[in-house]
């Protein structure tokens, strides 16, 4: 699935991560040039420096061929009109808006394009699973199309991979950790990050189960 995600503030960055550790095939566009060049080498994305309000930068981005749009900037006025754009214009055939602002929130259906309208409040893994229309939940997520789960795991003071790097320990077989959020933020996983209590790890595998999760690191 192609996908492209309009914000490249947390949520986006955690959307992209989890996506494109799915397999899929993700592009993060943000007007901020500098935090553009700061997420170079940390996020396994296309990353696309511009407006993506601007017609001509959704297309360079790639929204003819998109699959999916997601609008997750800060800002209601700017979702809205890359919702619109990205259905009226480019006829992508899934589109999802973050709504900021609760007052906000009629506007967001399909006179401005918008297939999904997702509060700002919604957990990261029931706006996925919303905005990419899966039907089948295993563990957090199951992504149908790309045939993976997403599973998540907390570190806590006693589980026994507290103070281990994390390329030490044993996952399953075709299981990665898309992102470690730690202190609400979500970080690049490093196989030399030692995990600390508190960290929530997200794992994208094709046949791992939560049971399996578990003991590798509880």
């Amino acid at each position: 699935m192609k996908v492209l995600i309009a914000g490249a503030g947390r949520l986006g960055v955690q959307i992209a991560q989890v996506l494109s550790a799915a397999r899929n095939e993700v592009t993060l566009i943000d007007i901020d040039d500098d935090r553009v060049a700061e997420l170079e080498g940390r996020v396994a994305v296309q990353l696309v420096a511009g407006d993506a309000c601007e017609p001509a930068l959704l297309e360079h981005a790639g929204a003819l061929t998109a699959d999916l749009v997601i609008a997750t900037t800060g800002d209601d006025e700017d979702n809205l009109v890359i919702s619109l754009l990205a259905k009226r214009q480019f006829s992508v055939p899934r589109v999802a808006a973050r709504v900021n602002d609760g007052d906000n929130a009629w506007l967001f259906d399909g006179r401005w394009g918008v297939d999904v309208a997702v509060p700002a409040a919604t957990p990261l893994i029931s706006l996925i699973e919303e905005a990419t229309g899966a039907t089948d939940t295993v563990a957090l997520l199951r992504l149908s199309k790309a045939g993976v789960d997403v599973i998540e795991t907390a570190i806590t003071p006693q589980s026994r991979a507290v103070g281990h790097a994390l390329g030490d320990v044993r996952l399953p077989e075709g299981t990665v950790v898309a992102t470690i959020v730690r202190d609400g933020q979500p970080t690049v996983p490093d196989p030399a990050t030692l995990l600390r209590p508190g960290d929530e790890l997200l794992l994208v595998s094709h046949s791992a189960t939560e049971e399996e999760i578990h003991a590798a690191f509880q």
